[in-house]
């Protein structure tokens, strides 16, 4: 009988601790979305394109991009040619 009572004082610490362990998780998680949404508001990320921003002056700035990439590319190519 008294390993009866064991197991069961056993099942009653684990259902306690896995309780307590959920509960524990599930109120982070709250807090971590709400502090999340307070940061984002009050601390908005500076990486974001503006909305007012207008397509060509986007693409525009991408078409620089492309030009830089391609004479990077030449370049190389061309001093890959020099050395053989």
């Amino acid at each position: 009988m008294g390993h009866v009572n064991l197991v069961m004082e056993g099942l009653k610490f684990m259902v306690l601790g896995m309780t307590t362990v959920y509960l524990f998780l599930l109120l982070m998680v709250f807090v971590l979305n709400i502090v999340s949404k307070i940061v984002k508001k009050y601390f908005p990320s500076k990486k974001l394109r503006p909305v007012y921003m207008k397509r060509e002056a986007v693409k525009a700035s991408e078409a620089k991009n492309d030009d830089a990439v391609v004479a990077a590319i030449v370049a190389s190519i061309q001093q890959f040619k020099k050395q053989n």
